[in-house]
């Protein structure tokens, strides 16, 4: 634990905290060759590549870029604007138990996650659980990115617990030392029963 002082509220990742998240997924029946399948989301549509659309740019531009880069994938790069959530295969086990285990404790629960503003809309719509955080910082909306230090800060202003009264869970550590540079509590996420552990820790749930 990275506190001394036990932390009041608990910020949430999304992707690879909350639900699986693959672009192979998106793919897989679209590119029946494993080894093409992986050069195209190596050089195509890749995660980096995907990066800008969670940085907030628009995501029509950014197709229109890459089918006039690659435009005999034109067809592949549309299925990523229109079947984004595809590559969203369902909740990491026993996630949405602790998500709603907190919330019947009345836990301050909270997300902060490196996600497409368009993406989300139909993502939170489609996953009930979602309405448990009381605000979600998202990236494409704030067209900040995690680690930048400026959505750590503006996540605090939304809502309203200083760093040192956060604990967060990221699965990317970049994004965890950034959380602890501003002063927050924060863990690597590993997977539910870990995490619930470092909740127990804290006092937000009983052994």
């Amino acid at each position: 634990m990275s506190q001394s002082v036990n932390p009041k509220a608990v910020v949430f990742d999304i992707g690879r905290v909350m639900v699986h998240w693959d672009l192979d997924l998106l793919y897989r029946e679209r590119i029946a060759d494993p080894d093409q399948r992986a050069w195209f989301i190596a050089n195509v549509v890749s995660e980096e590549w995907h990066r800008q659309h969670d940085g907030g740019r628009e995501l029509a531009a950014m197709v229109a870029e890459r089918k006039a880069q690659f435009p005999e994938y034109a067809s592949l790069i549309d299925a990523y604007a229109e079947d984004f959530l595809e590559s969203i295969p369902g909740e990491v086990d026993g996630m949405v138990a602790i998500l709603e285990e907190l919330a019947a404790n009345d836990v301050p629960i909270f997300a902060l996650t490196n996600f497409a503003d368009t993406f989300w809309t139909q993502f939170s719509r489609e996953h009930g659980w979602s309405k448990h955080f009381r605000d979600v910082v998202v990236s494409g909306r704030e067209k900040l990115l995690k680690p930048d230090p400026a959505i750590y800060a503006l996540a605090e202003d939304r809502y309203g617990y200083p760093g040192e009264a956060l604990f967060f869970t990221d699965d990317t550590p970049a994004n965890v030392d950034g959380a602890r540079e501003a002063g927050w509590d924060a863990e690597v996420f590993r997977d539910a029963p870990t995490f619930r552990a470092q909740l127990v820790a804290r006092g937000f749930l009983p052994a």
